[in-house]
């Protein structure tokens, strides 16, 4: 991965002071690590008439894909070879333009405590990148940089010179040319932070909140009037559309203040500090975190049922167990995990060592693992599986429903576990991705109903389904539950213990 920045220069004002503006010594190659590989600048000629700077990006694949580990299974058998062999290595991309942000900071800013003048003043500038990947051709490319002032030159490659029946591949030489007057290298740098990513338009990292204001800092003086502003922003920030609304927001707001001449904080005076308390009664309000809809479902469907004797079955941290202690009809809840250190949080959560002894009497804390029958799990009123049966393998569910609702068998069963339907919706997730690392599944409205039936069928029980969260027309709701009450029936399951526990 490849790019040069030339000019030229004169005996009184030297092309080698790009060495300085740029903060790396012309006579010497340097190396800087990155998350992804090492940076190398070097200067493949440097004289008072014309001098290049050189970044080199050498990519390891290695590192590129444990740095994206942990987002979640299920993608395709055949991807795997993909996230090794890419052309990550050799075109240019967002990994281009995060090491021209860390390697060139302070020329981006217009910083140079040495020749603070020459960093004010433009430049004649010629950047060339061998391999760019342009989603959108050369004619995109020159939409993206000819209106900041360059003369674009935009190649495309072709897939495969010997046969040019093939056509283009998606890539093309770029070359930038800026004439004396028109950029400083400031502006060019941050020209290309910002459009190299917009023409890959596939980011390697997450894209959180905060890349609104690396965006808006990089785009200060040339974003707002840029005619192509809505693309822009919307791929910088992945079609985020909450980022992007944000984006455009700003940037409306940073031309108005430009053209009145005033500050953005005079114009953006809609609310004032006081009005805008979340805790008055006419301020905006935080929306409920799905969490918390989700505990206040439980204990809902838990007094509806009438439960005193509750089994909170892969409690975590206790954030359940917690909740169930402020509410005195809860007389015995009993915390089961399988990872100590889980139940030592949850200690330390409840306060165990310093709570009162009659509170202390109703809440137990239990190691145990779901996949295997317990006598101590026997005669209460009610389980919850609280987001607990994603992250147990396919193969081994068998084992977890015979576990709770053959051997256990409470009077009533709570199961929640995420919709993925309505991932479409959760504009932080990657597409094709779970909403947690270890997650071993996630099923669709009709996957859970068949399978809520079907145990409901074999064990016993009526079940119920219901929607926790916001319910979307067209995806269903964030999370689903199923409520089983048992019956009087008998169990029509054909296994025995042994059998399951050998499956």
């Amino acid at each position: 991965m490849f790019l040069t920045i030339s000019t030229t220069g004169t005996p009184e004002r030297p092309a080698t002071d790009l060495g300085f503006l740029l903060h790396k010594h012309p006579g010497k190659a340097q190396a800087f690590s990155t998350s992804y590989g090492t940076a190398h600048v070097l200067y493949p000629e440097a004289t008072a008439e014309r001098c290049t700077a050189a970044l080199l990006l050498e990519v390891d694949p290695v590192a590129l894909v444990r740095r994206g580990q942990g987002k979640g299974r299920g993608g395709a058998p055949d991807a795997a070879l993909a996230q090794y062999v890419n052309d990550r290595p050799y075109a240019a991309s967002s990994l281009l333009a995060v090491a021209i942000g860390a390697v060139f900071s302070s020329a981006m800013r217009g910083l140079c405590a040495a020749r603070p003048e020459r960093a004010a003043q433009p430049l004649p500038l010629r950047v060339e990148v061998p391999a760019l990947p342009a989603r959108g051709g050369a004619e995109l490319v020159r939409a993206l940089f000819a209106p900041l002032g360059w003369t674009v030159t935009a190649t495309p490659v072709p897939l495969d010179e010997r046969f040019p029946q093939w056509g283009d591949s998606r890539y093309v030489r770029l070359l930038l040319d800026a004439p004396e007057g028109r950029l400083t290298l400031g502006e060019a740098l941050r020209h290309l932070y910002v459009l190299l990513p917009v023409l890959d338009d596939a980011k390697h990292y997450w894209v959180s909140a905060d890349e609104v204001d690396k965006l808006l800092r990089a785009g200060e003086g040339w974003l707002a009037d840029h005619p192509e502003q809505q693309l822009i922003t919307s791929r910088y920030l992945s079609r985020r559309r909450s980022l992007t609304r944000e984006a455009q927001e700003r940037l409306e707001l940073a031309r108005l203040a430009d053209a009145d001449d005033t500050d953005v904080a005079e114009i953006d005076n809609a609310v004032d500090e006081e009005s805008a308390d979340p805790d008055s009664e006419e301020g905006p309000q935080k929306p409920v975190p799905l969490a918390v809809r989700r505990r206040e479902a439980i204990l809902a469907a838990l007094t509806a049922a009438g439960a005193g004797r509750v089994l909170d079955l892969g409690c975590g941290q206790g954030q359940l167990v917690q909740a169930l202690l402020k509410d005195a009809r809860f007389t015995e809840i009993v915390g089961v995990d399988v990872s100590t250190r889980a139940l030592t949080v949850a200690s330390r959560r409840l306060k165990l060592d310093r709570m009162g002894d009659r509170r202390a009497e109703r809440v137990t804390l239990l190691q145990g693992s779901l996949a295997y029958t317990d006598k101590r799990l026997k005669g209460y009123d009610a389980a919850v599986l609280s987001e607990v049966i994603e992250h147990v393998d396919v193969e081994r569910l068998p084992a977890l429903e015979y576990a709770v609702f053959g051997s256990a068998r409470p009077r009533t069963v709570l199961v929640t576990t995420p919709n993925v339907e309505y991932n479409v919706r959760w504009e932080t997730l990657p597409a094709g991705h779970a909403r947690h690392g270890d997650h071993r599944f996630e099923w669709t409205r009709e996957e859970f109903r068949a399978w809520a039936h079907r145990v409901a069928e074999r064990h016993a029980y009526d079940v119920d389904l219901a929607p926790i969260g916001d319910e979307d027309p067209e995806v269903g709701p964030p999370t689903q539950m199923a409520v089983f009450h048992r019956t009087d029936k008998a169990p029509k399951t054909d296994r025995t213990a042994k059998e399951v526990r050998a499956a």
